[in-house]
């Protein structure tokens, strides 16, 4: 795997940080980062194209909202071995693999002990106003770093904690928002020790530099000068590295469509 694999063509008009160090929510525990301004207006417009135009039994309904898996489902944990569709890989990996951790040209990049130094797997949530998902845990399959890449509209994901006894605190701890075209990457014990999920809400209220952990980072904080953020569809879309491959994936030809 050479670097130039990686290269990436970022546009003039996106200011990516040196280094993530650059780009930390401090207020979190170790370790989260918010690239406020990550892929451009284009971008995003032909990546909703993209999910837009997907075959139908791409995607999976559930009771209020829809999903899509790429490139296939897990089976018993494990990815089939099959590629991402070119328009969910570029330019977005190659942007992921060409920040590094930290200053410095022999710093690694964010997956560098991931099992495939990349990601290969994507999941993309649809989320119309009103729409969230319980607090949960995204599980041992996947290598504890997640990179979310939003679309469309802004919405907050709430951070919680456990009880001492186990049980759900209910309050949120934290709360991020998430603006369109942002990147949140979630690492190490904030991926392994809390939950996360989105209130069922049509309006996001009390937003202010107080309760917002990423607020300093925000491209545009002062769309929400008043607190507020009415909901309008918001597209998720979920990089990770599932840490075990099935090659059977790569003799079924049908998981290779675009």
């Amino acid at each position: 795997m050479t670097n130039n694999e990686f290269m990436d063509p970022t546009p003039a008009n996106l200011r990516l940080p040196d280094s993530l160090d650059d780009v930390r929510i401090t207020s979190l525990p170790q370790a989260a980062y918010y690239i406020s301004d990550f892929i451009t207006q284009e971008e995003e417009q032909a990546i909703l194209d993209k999910i837009a135009s997907a075959p139908k039994p791409r995607w999976k309904q559930l009771s209020h909202r829809r999903l899509q898996t790429w490139p296939s489902d897990l089976v018993n944990n494990k990815l089939m071995d099959a590629p991402l569709p070119s328009w969910l890989s570029d330019p977005i990996v190659p942007r992921l693999k060409s920040i590094r951790l930290s200053q410095g040209l022999d710093s690694p990049d964010i997956f560098f002990d991931s099992p495939h130094q990349k990601p290969n797997h994507v999941l993309i949530n649809e989320y119309p106003p009103g729409i969230g998902i319980m607090p949960h845990k995204d599980g041992a399959a996947y290598h504890p770093l997640v990179c979310t890449v939003s679309l469309g509209a802004s919405l907050c994901l709430n951070i919680y904690k456990s009880k001492d006894d186990g049980a759900l605190d209910p309050n949120p701890a934290w709360r991020i928002l998430q603006e369109p075209r942002s990147l949140l990457i979630t690492t190490s014990d904030l991926y392994t020790d809390f939950l996360h999920g989105i209130e069922d809400i049509t309006e996001d209220i009390e937003l202010s530099n107080s309760t917002i952990a990423n607020w300093e980072l925000l491209q545009s904080p002062e769309e929400f000068a008043n607190g507020c953020n009415v909901r309008k569809t918001r597209t998720s879309l979920t990089y990770r590295d599932v840490m075990k491959i099935s090659k059977l994936g790569g003799k079924l030809g049908f998981l290779r469509k675009n």
